[in-house]
């Protein structure tokens, strides 16, 4: 009787560990994101949603994360604060939003004259950029992965063609960032308008110009139906979104979770990158049958010369009062002078001498 008391306690045991063992592992992980994007701002708000089920899937169910946009949580340019307070585990938006936080933050989103998305993704990946991020945001107490790029943005629509410097002279433009230091500094009237509002803005001439992003976003907007003169891109040759995480959040996931999750948004932000390469091809067709007098325009040297020269002194200036954005600026630097060999032997000495 005691041999089968003992079986029996001892099967009793075991099950309950077995049980306890069972919960553990199929203990679900639950976060909360918030995004800067709404519910049309495609491709942007697909990268999050296709990350959330990525990281579901992997997961099999373990790692559930509710997306809030912009329009639930009403803060869009709020996420860093929001993410670093806890309000919200995670985040998606663009590192460059929160420059007049901390400006070492700039550089992570695009830089005007600096890498391309391949050239940039590979800095990140293999060329110590991520560790660097990581560095940068370490004090707001988040993580920092990229989240998707919309590769080189457009230079804008223009009511009237830019021949010379006295054309930007008191030209009214929205044109945001560093970016749009640059243009004031070349006599540009810098505005920021919102995006609803922009389209009008542009037909009622209260602007005479606008940035936005290329064609898989602005065909939306309708500039190309009311601007003749689109302009070539400069300022953005790299635009990468990001993830933001907290740290104290990261932390608590299980190891294999916390893969899943970095894989997530790896995976979710290259197919944002290839989308928008695609939704461009399709858009620029289209842009072009709605209005076939569309002049694609490239700066004039005089004016990107200056646009040079003013660049630099504006980076010299901030990085002189930061030694963490130099250390960022100069990695970058770098690392574009080791990767342009290769980009113009393969891809622009390819297309040089194959296009028609």
């Amino acid at each position: 009787m005691k041999k089968m008391i003992t079986k029996v306690a001892i099967t009793s045991a075991l099950l309950m560990a077995m049980s306890v063992s069972m919960q553990a592992k199929e203990k679900v992980y639950k976060l909360k994101l918030a995004t800067t994007w709404g519910k049309t701002t495609v491709p942007l708000i697909d990268t999050t949603y296709e990350m959330v089920k990525l990281a579901e899937e992997m997961s099999n169910g373990r790692l559930k994360i509710r997306v809030d946009t912009a329009s639930k949580h009403k803060a869009p340019l709020g996420i860093l604060d929001m993410v670093k307070a806890g309000q919200y585990d995670m985040g998606h938006s663009a590192s460059y939003y929160w420059k007049g936080k901390d400006i070492n933050t700039l550089p992570f989103t695009s830089m005007p004259f600096g890498l391309t998305a391949p050239e940039q993704y590979a800095w990140f990946y293999h060329g110590g950029g991520l560790e660097l991020m990581q560095k940068v945001y370490s004090k707001h107490k988040v993580l920092s992965f990229p989240g998707g790029s919309t590769g080189v943005q457009m230079g804008g629509w223009f009511r009237n063609e830019i021949n010379s410097l006295d054309d930007l002279k008191g030209l009214k433009m929205r044109i945001p960032g560093f970016a749009g230091e640059v243009m004031a500094k070349l006599g540009v009237v810098v505005t920021n308008i919102a995006p609803g509002e922009l389209y009008t803005s542009l037909d009622s001439k209260t602007i005479d110009a606008l940035e936005w992003v290329g064609p898989s976003m602005d065909i939306k907007m309708g500039f190309h139906k009311i601007a003749p003169f689109y302009y070539t891109g400069w300022h953005e040759p790299a635009s990468e979104m990001q993830f933001l995480i907290n740290k104290r959040s990261f932390d608590k996931l299980p190891k294999d979770l916390q893969t899943i999750l970095k894989v997530s948004m790896r995976t979710s932000a290259y197919n944002m990158y290839i989308k928008n390469y695609d939704m461009n091809i399709t858009a620029w067709k289209n842009m072009l049958k709605d209005n076939p007098d569309i002049k694609v325009k490239t700066f004039p040297k005089v004016v990107m010369d200056e646009m040079k020269k003013s660049n630099k002194e504006l980076r010299d200036e901030v990085s002189s009062k930061s030694p963490l954005l130099k250390e960022v600026l100069d990695s970058q630097d770098a690392y574009q002078k080791k990767a342009r060999e290769w980009t113009k032997m393969s891809d622009y000495l390819y297309l040089k001498d194959n296009l028609k």
